[in-house]
């Protein structure tokens, strides 16, 4: 056997035998782009006092790397069907550990936003590579168990990411958290050469490059809007980003429905069963994100933990999406898809309603429920709706079929951050401003209702004044934790609404099937044709 794998699947008169050892390399490449995204949770005190970073700042180097994410994986999915899917995962890897080392090496807010974009663009074309290559490399009778491995591999990734982060930050700086992608990411392409074979789509036809287009403007200003409108007020920019991400969504529903190549036959939406996935997946990293976003806060900044004790604090969740993806595996063929992913939601949503118990007195027992079954819901459910979101699309469309997934993940995950995350903002600073607002300077206020972070520090100059003294800051910090407290809360009661009105759009969407026609299958054959969903015999 060759060294380097250089025979495309397409000439495989059967299927590929080393398909294992390319399932671990595409696993290893999905967990550094979601571990980039959850390391960043434990980093980001230690980056604002580094860098100095205000509330905006800090919120952009976070979503830096959200934003050309979820705008540019669509096109970037169809750009690696057309030429070359493993070429697409080594070229998102080359520009991700690029940023990387970038990111490790700048000191300064707008060079680290400016690193985050340029991974985030790697993780773009990573993504729905490693989807389409997933699909195209397995048969189809073992599709299912891989893409079980690739989901939870992603729940691995979200403890992961902050439990290396915490070891790392232990005995050095920030810039180590991007530092960790780079070696992974060599030891990831130089694998793929060896053990990806080569795919690509083969009469796909012209690129659709005004869809293309048309899909990163609506995205990327959608998720602008999300980002800046809830955390900053909805001025000028977010409204006006709002507005063109609807026209440019009309425009591009338009231009796609009278295009003889669509970029994304919109189409599909007609399947219930590709819809109610989406929606799905797009809820579940809603709640996911969300409820982390604020749980490591309260960890962190309530409960005292570092980032190293935070990170092992979330392994629970990583060793529940196992055990959900396990049990997956064994009771979707036979109960069918709609009941697994129904059911995790239910979990899910009943997780995220528990943290409602929050308080003061809370400790991380508290927390311990909550986050097993947000994981084992996660591993429940989201294989399924991957399976069934894939199998929507056609083999030449492979990749468009990935990034139509992630992208689902990336808008949720953006949109759990920036609603919740603006609940939570809003009830802290009416909480905290009610009881110091009338005991603190005006600029001295302004900075403790920010953030949890922000009042501690304030309580730290207070400590040193020795005008003020440290009965006053005691004060303050035990009136912060209140206040966050209540903020989590609340902000878990108003995400567990979501959650359960989802739950209830996603039970009513998608179609009761039998167990031997749901997406994932439990002994189709792999020589099986790749067909909408809907146009399949017993799919109706």
């Amino acid at each position: 056997m060759p060294l380097i794998a250089s025979t495309p699947v397409a000439r495989m008169s059967r299927p590929y035998p080393r398909r294992r050892w390319a399932l671990l390399v595409l696993c290893l490449s999905l967990l550094i782009v979601v571990m980039a995204n959850t390391s960043l949770i434990v980093a980001a005190p230690d980056m604002t006092r580094d860098l100095g970073l205000d509330s905006s700042q800090l919120q952009w180097v976070i979503d830096a790397y959200t934003v050309p994410y979820a705008a540019l994986m669509l096109v970037l999915g169809a750009v690696g069907d057309k030429y070359s899917r493993r070429g697409a995962l080594i070229t998102g890897l080359a520009v991700f550990g690029a940023g990387s080392v970038m990111g490790s090496l700048v000191h300064d807010a707008n060079a680290v936003i400016a690193a985050r974009a340029a991974m985030g663009t790697g993780a773009a074309v990573i993504m729905p590579a490693t989807l389409s290559l997933l699909v195209a490399t397995f048969p189809r009778h073992e599709r299912a168990r891989a893409i079980t491995a690739w989901t939870a591999t992603s729940g691995l990734a979200i403890a992961l990411g902050p439990l290396l982060a915490g070891w790392l930050l232990e005995k050095h700086a920030w810039g180590s958290t991007f530092l960790i992608n780079v070696p992974i990411a060599a030891v990831a392409i130089a694998a793929a050469l060896v053990l990806v074979p080569p795919s690509r789509a083969t009469d796909m036809g012209r690129l659709d490059l005004v869809g293309g287009l048309l899909s990163i403007v609506s995205v990327g200003s959608l998720v602008y809007a999300i980002i800046e409108g809830p955390h900053f007020g909805w001025g000028v920019g977010p409204v006006s980003a709002a507005v063109i991400s609807g026209a440019g969504l009309l425009a591009f529903v338009g231009w796609e429905l009278h295009h003889p190549h669509p970029i994304l036959d919109v189409r599909t939406f007609r399947s219930r069963a590709f819809t109610g996935a989406m929606i799905a997946v797009l809820m579940f990293f809603f709640g996911t994100f969300g409820a982390i976003y604020y749980a490591t806060q309260h960890l962190q900044f309530v409960l005292g933990y570092g980032p190293l004790a935070t990170g092992v604090r979330l392994l629970p969740l990583a060793g529940a999406v196992f055990v959900g993806a396990a049990l997956t595996g064994v009771l979707t063929p036979r109960l069918g898809m709609k009941s697994m992913v129904v059911a995790g939601m239910a979990i899910g949503t009943a997780s995220v309603l528990l943290l409602t118990r929050i308080d003061t007195g809370s400790t991380y027992t508290d927390f311990l429920a909550p986050l097993a079954m947000l994981g084992f819901a996660i591993g429940l459910s989201v294989s399924p709706c991957t399976d069934t979101i894939m199998e929507a699309f056609p083999e030449s469309r492979l990749g468009v079929g990935g990034g139509a997934n992630d992208t689902a993940l990336e808008l949720g995950g953006a949109l759990g951050i920036a609603v919740l995350g603006s609940v939570l903002s809003t009830g802290f600073r009416a909480n905290l401003t009610d009881t110091v607002g009338d005991r603190l300077p005006a600029a001295a206020l302004e900075t403790a209702t920010d953030s949890i972070g922000g009042a501690l520090a304030v309580a730290r100059s207070m400590a040193r004044d020795p005008q003020v003294g440290p009965e006053q800051a005691r004060a303050l910090v035990s009136a912060a934790n209140h206040a966050f407290a209540d903020a989590v809360a609340h902000t878990s009661l108003v995400g567990g609404i979501i959650m359960a009105a989802a739950t209830v759009l996603v039970l009513a969407v998608l179609p009761n099937r039998t167990p031997e026609h749901n997406g994932i299958k439990a002994d189709a054959g792999a020589d099986a044709e790749t067909v909408p969903i809907d146009a399949r015999p017993g799919r109706g």
